[in-house]
């Protein structure tokens, strides 16, 4: 599992778990959303056991330092021993949720109150619609 050399940064994310895909990957370079030792980084920049990463992906940056270099896929316990994770914490979900609640008894709602209810959802990434209550 374990290479000598280097890894193209885009095939290496995508090996251990850091996104989900490598054209995914392969986007996030391409957009700048990729740093390899505080330098910009292309899909096919080569990485090395040491390198420091820094990716801004899902709304978060996270950053973490190659221990080893892989080029296939593997099992989540395995990709975590390639890597040390120095991410600061995700922020809690409720801090940046806006809380879509209506008073009790404040009776049916409006057309205009149901759109804004549904516009809050579709940001908070809730399915659109009956929700099951």
């Amino acid at each position: 599992m374990a290479e000598d050399g280097s890894v193209r940064i885009d095939l290496w994310l995508w090996s251990v778990r850091l996104i989900k895909t490598r054209s995914q990957a392969t986007a996030a370079c391409k957009a700048g959303h990729v740093r390899v030792n505080d330098e910009r980084a292309k899909a096919a920049t080569a990485v090395k056991p040491g390198d420091e990463i820094r990716l801004r992906h899902e709304g978060r940056e996270r950053i973490v330092v190659v221990q080893k270099t892989i080029r296939k896929r593997v099992g989540a316990p395995v990709a975590a021993e390639c890597l040390i994770d120095k991410s600061p914490p995700p922020p809690p979900r409720e801090a940046f949720m806006p809380i879509a609640r209506r008073e009790r008894g404040a009776g049916r709602p409006t057309k205009r109150d149901r759109r804004e209810m549904d516009r809050l959802r579709a940001l908070n990434g809730q399915a659109k619609g009956f929700t099951g209550q």
